[in-house]
Order: structure tokens, then sequence, then C-alpha cells
């Protein structure tokens, strides 16, 4: 496969095709884009990095991350370029912000410069990004989620949220909300939803619709999302958050509109960041390893680039923390 080929399937010179690629040219996305469809189709490496990706001589492993922001995924970057360092190995990371299409731009770069394996988050991707890799016979394994599809590291998003949603039922909570993350393109967010949906049906409840809300995992979206929960004519007691920046945004705006917390409202988190047990109260979460899931993917992808025997599916143990943030359910007359 040549520079050439791309060019003639895109309709552009070869020039066009190698400052597209190199990320130096000033055309428009129209070009740019076929460019792109041209050497995905045709599965198109820079020769240089062909060389490496066949000599394994980079010593080099991509990640892409939906959001750096984001603690849960900074500490398994941490946990992943501990494991590489140890071996020898460097990462390059990139950053997709939730986007499937991105996220196949970005692994086409880190495929272009021979990366000797990747890892990736969750199983919503856009339908080419795995043909991609595996025509390029780079190892590549998925995190935060447990699937028998694909080498994972990770677990079952529903159940965690499930077991969560059952902690709450069982103290007296019944009107329960949701602050979850954005969840399309976002498998473990939509999974964490349709776990809290199952526990309550088992219960014979349901998640109303004016109580689930969704919003970018950042602080502020946590408290602008827990100001219209708490605008509705019946507000919930419990507030599931999708993780726990949300949840401190939500503990924030429940304090400002001057509610204590658990008595008036209780409010939990998923993540278990490092700040959650130093809140005020300190944070009920559910505890996710995330430094753990970097290492084992790092494992992974080490052990197959050696030829070492690796087990295609690592399911990371996620727990229940209770904390101040939640209580059983107190009535008390005039409240809504």
């Amino acid at each position: 496969m040549h520079l050439r080929d791309v060019a003639a399937q895109a309709g552009v010179s070869t020039a066009t095709v190698s400052r597209v690629l190199n990320g130096t040219a000033t055309v428009s996305d129209a070009v740019r884009e076929r460019v792109e469809r041209a050497t995905q189709k045709l599965g198109y490496v820079p020769n240089g990095a062909a060389r490496a990706l066949s000599s394994r001589r980079m010593r080099a492993i991509g990640a892409i991350v939906p959001s750096i922001e984001n603690g849960g995924f900074a500490a398994a970057i941490s946990g992943l370029q501990r494991r590489l360092d140890e071996a020898g190995f460097s990462l390059l990371l990139a950053s997709s912000q939730y986007d499937p299409k991105v996220e196949l731009r970005e692994a086409t770069m880190l495929l272009s410069h021979g990366v000797d394996g990747i890892m990736i988050v969750g199983g919503d991707h856009d339908k080419d990004l795995l043909p991609l890799i595996q025509k390029k016979q780079v190892p590549f394994v998925e995190t935060w989620t447990a699937t028998d599809r694909h080498p994972c590291v990770g677990f079952d998003n529903a159940k965690a949220a499930a077991r969560l949603t059952e902690y709450l039922l069982d103290i007296g909570h019944t009107r329960i909300g949701v602050i979850a993350g954005q969840t399309r393109h976002n498998d473990r967010a939509s999974r964490r939803v349709a776990g809290i949906r199952k526990s309550l049906a088992d219960r014979g409840l349901k998640l109303e619709s004016e109580w689930l809300i969704e919003r970018p995992y950042r602080i502020p979206d946590g408290r602008l999302a827990m100001k219209s929960l708490l605008s509705s004519a019946t507000r919930p007691t419990a507030v599931i958050c999708g993780n726990d920046q949300l949840a401190f945004g939500a503990m924030i705006e429940a304090a400002s509109q001057g509610l204590k917390i658990p008595e008036d409202i209780s409010i939990a988190g998923f993540n278990d960041l490092d700040y959650a047990a130093f809140l005020n109260p300190p944070l009920t979460t559910m505890r996710v390893p995330a430094e753990e899931i970097g290492r084992a993917a790092g494992d992974y992808l080490l052990g197959k680039i050696t030829g070492a025997s690796v087990l295609p599916m690592t399911e990371i143990e996620v727990s229940l923390i209770v904390r101040g943030s939640t209580g059983p359910l107190i009535r008390r007359k005039g409240r809504g």
C-alpha cells in the first residue's frame, strides 16, 4: 500500500495526503475527511511506522480516554504509565471528548506512529475503529467495561449502579433522582442508568423522567442538575450521581439552598476519588480502583506483545463505600 493509492482513493494529490497525515495541511474539512476515509478504508500506515510495527522497535503504547479532566481516567492513565515504565515502554495519550469520530482519528494517528498496543475506554466506538486496529494486528484492550466480545479490563457498570440503588432503597428511599453523565456515545453512563432503572423496577418503582438529568462530568454541572431536581414539584429524597465530581456539585447546590445532608437529602457518587472522603459530609460512593484498571490494561498489552499467556478478561472489583452523605429517609411535614 502506497501514498499514491490513498491519493487516488481520495481524489487528491499525494502532497495533500502527506500534509493531512502530518497534520500540516490547510485544507477544507471535506478534503480532510476524504483523505481520512481513504486512509481508513485502505488501511494505510506510513512506511516508517509500518517498519516499527513489524519490528516492534517503537516500544510505545497508545491510550485514548474520553476526557483527561476526569479524575478516574487520570488515575487509570497513571497506573498504565507506571506499568509501562517498568517494562521500558512509553505512553502516547489522546482524548476523544466522548466523540467516536475523534476516537477513530486519534487511533489512526497512533497506529501511523507505530504503537505496539492500544488501550481504549468502553465498548461504544465508531464502527470502523476495531476493524482498523485488528487489521493492523495490534493488540488492544477495552477498559471500564466487562464483556466477552473483546479483551477487556473493567466491571459491570449496571450491576455496580444497581448495588448503590439497592442500598438507598434498603434504607427507605423510594424517590431517587439521578444526575447521570451524558449517555450518548457513553456505554458506561447508559449502563449505570439501566442498572438504576432495574433496581427500582424490582421494587415496583420507576425512575421518573423529571428525576433523570444528564450533564457533563463537571462540578458546576452537578450543581446545575441538582438545582433542577430541587425545583421539581415533588423532589427526590436521594440522588445518585454518575461520578464524584457531579456529586460534589450536587452537594454544593443542596447546601446553598439550606438543605442538610443527609437529613434532608441523601447524595451518592461514583468512583471514590481522593477527595470524596474529605468532603463535608464525606461522600458515599462506589469505589472503582482506577489505577488498578490502568495497570491491568498494561499487563494485558505487554503480555500480548511479548507472547505471554494472558486472560482476555480481567474483572475489577468495585465496592460500595458508605459515608455521611447518605442516611435513612427521615419524613418531615412540609418536605416535598
